[in-house]
Order: structure tokens, then sequence, then C-alpha cells
């Protein structure tokens, strides 16, 4: 073999192999990517990509709304991984000479095509992804008797019940808890997330109240702090649900872990 064929050998054999170098911009695509066991090969990703634990070790490039360009470029990445969005950022990473790929991991009826994009991108497969979140969604649906009337609290202001933001139609959370036998009071909304008053949910008389409103940064929330959310709905006798006070990212990423977030709500849901 001459120095040409094995120079031809050699590249043909990194092209098999997929970038060696990936940079992830939310952590969807980031747990996706380490689902596919690809996370070997990751070198950069977002100040919120907590899982797996592996994520704490690697460069982090900024938030999601918020990308560091300079750490992107200074990660030296073969693929950066962005969500479809108007922020932009693919058209100004592109200009930078960087190869990208689009993807839209933003919803549970998206995350099939979502992992199948990034596998193509990265040379693996994802069908045995996709199935066996398929099969797990499944038998979601399959364990859960009735239905029950549930509002998702997605932002507030702290320490009180002003400036209620809630899952609404269309969103992903909205699509997980019809999964675990609940019922969006809100699906009616004109937005996937809307902002209601506290009125408005006296009227809708929700059975189950599932509140993260105050804990967006899920690290290191106490137990005490999750009590005290629950005193802020029970001051008010008119509300009758069982409240749930949650912290937890897996119950809000779209991701590999959507089967666990669907399970453990049917658990506050049903038990």
């Amino acid at each position: 073999m001459n120095r040409k064929q094995l120079g031809l050998l050699v590249f043909a054999a990194a092209a098999w192999a997929g970038p060696g170098r990936i940079v992830s911009t939310t952590p969807s695509i980031t747990e996706i990517l380490f689902a596919l066991e690809a996370g070997d090969r990751v070198v950069g990703v977002t100040t919120f990509c907590y899982f797996p634990p592996e994520t704490a070790r690697i460069a982090k490039i900024g938030s999601y709304t918020q990308l560091n360009l300079e750490a992107i470029v200074a990660a030296r990445p073969d693929l950066v991984f962005v969500e479809k969005s108007p922020l932009g950022f693919t058209e100004r990473l592109r200009a930078m000479g960087l190869r990208v790929e689009e993807v839209n991991a933003q919803s549970a009826h998206a995350l099939p095509e979502a992992i199948r994009a990034i596998a193509r991108a990265i040379g693996v497969s994802g069908e045995p992804l996709i199935a066996k979140i398929q099969t797990g969604l499944d038998g979601v649906r399959r364990s859960v008797r009735g239905r029950k009337r549930v509002m998702f609290v997605v932002g507030r202001s702290p320490g009180s019940l002003d400036g209620l933001m809630v899952a609404g139609p269309q969103s992903y959370l909205d699509e997980i808890l019809s999964i675990a036998g609940g019922e969006n009071v809100f699906a009616s909304a004109k937005s996937s997330y809307p902002r209601v008053s506290l009125e408005e949910v006296f009227a809708r008389r929700p059975e189950v109240i599932i509140d993260m409103g105050e804990m967006a940064d899920t690290v290191g929330v106490t137990e005490d702090r999750k009590r005290a959310v629950v005193a802020l709905w029970k001051k008010y006798p008119v509300v009758k649900a069982r409240v749930f006070a949650v912290a937890e990212d897996y119950l809000v990423v779209p991701g590999p872990r959507v089967v666990d977030a669907a399970k453990a709500f049917a658990r506050m849901l049903h038990d």
C-alpha cells in the first residue's frame, strides 16, 4: 500500500468514526449524546447541563440563551449541535467556519427524530434508544387508570404566588403529563407557557399542583425549601389539590430520561 492509499484509508476511517470533538448547547442534546454512548467525544456543554455527572468535568460554553462563542471556538469542535431557535446562533457559528447541526428536541413527539438526527451526524444508530423510550412511555400509558386534573407551575415570584407561569398546550410538560394520566387544567390557554392569576387557578380546580416555579436552578434545593413552597398553597383553604414541590431537572428536560419523568408524574397523579 502506497502513501496515498494509506492516507485515503485513514481519512475514510476518521469519517466513518464520526466527529471526535462535539459541543452541545442544550441539556437535551447533551443527554442524548451520552445516551448514544458518545459522551467521550463531548468537549463543551452549557452551564445547565447537569446530567450525567461526567458533564461537571466538561468545559462550559455558556447557557442556551447566552452562548459564549469564544469558548465554543476554543473547544476546537468538529461539530456543534444547536437547538432550532430564533436566536441566530446557527448562522453566527457557521460564519465562524464551524460545522453546525440544528435539531428540535423541545417536545416528546419530536424526540425520536432529534435522536435520529444526532445519531446520523455522529455516525451511530439511534433506533435502539428510540425503541427503548417508546416502550417505556407505552408502559406508563398502560399503567394509569383515569385522569387527574393537574397544573404544572414553571415560574412565579419567589416566596409568593404572584406572577404565576404554567405549562400550557403544546408544551413538553403538557405531553408528558398527558402520558402520565393527567388532564392539564390550562390546556385551553393561548400559549404554551401562559401567565395566569391565582383566581384562574382557583376557578379551574386542579386536583394536583406540581410546582417548580422558583427552582429553575435545581442544584442544592433542600427539602425545607420544598416544604415552604407547599405551605404557600396551603394558605388558601380553597386549594384542595395535593401539592408537590419539585426541583429535579429530569422532569423538564426533553431527552432520554423522559420515561423517568412520566413515571414520576404518574406516581404524583395517581398514588
